[in-house]
């Protein structure tokens, strides 16, 4: 009989495992992007999601970096070197039906960061999830506000409630 730590090992271990981009089928992502600000969570629900829909396919090992350069080939205000881009898992909590949002990353067009190599994988992403994305252009040479120089690492540790 396998412990629960072995189980969870096990799961960690199949998560981290390389997807074989030729072989396995891609998840239709649906990204939803908005200046300086994330969408409100009222605007998800009830079969409505905010207008500013973005579809991306891809798979479970994709990272923030790779989602940051996807949208920039279709966003020409976030091409700037200095853009941050942060991310925010949006998900429907399973007693209300409602939907929660959680920080996953930050990322920056031209610099690297801790939460670059982050993956949907590691951020619990399921198929049928959300991802917000709020998009800050360089703010002249200041650098990034208090929040965003936490590690994406540090927010995820809040995860799923259930």
């Amino acid at each position: 009989m396998a412990s629960t730590v072995e189980v969870v090992d096990q799961e960690k271990v199949a998560q981290e495992k390389a997807i074989d981009r030729e072989k396995a089928c891609p998840l239709l992502l649906r990204v939803f992007c908005n200046m300086g600000r994330h969408n409100m969570i009222g605007e998800y629900g009830r079969g409505n999601t905010p207008s500013n829909e973005l579809q991306i396919y891809t798979w479970m090992d994709a990272s923030l970096k790779e989602l940051t350069s996807l949208v920039k080939e279709v966003n020409h205000d976030a091409q700037m070197k200095g853009t941050f881009f942060d991310f925010a898992l949006v998900y429907p909590e399973s007693i209300r039906g409602l939907y929660r949002m959680r920080d996953i990353g930050t990322t920056c067009a031209g610099k690297r960061g801790a939460d670059d190599n982050t993956t949907l994988a590691k951020c619990n992403f399921q198929i049928g999830d959300y991802v917000d994305i709020s998009i800050t252009p360089p703010q002249g040479g200041r650098g990034p506000p208090m929040d965003r120089m936490r590690s994406g690492m540090d927010r995820m540790q809040r995860g799923r409630p259930y």
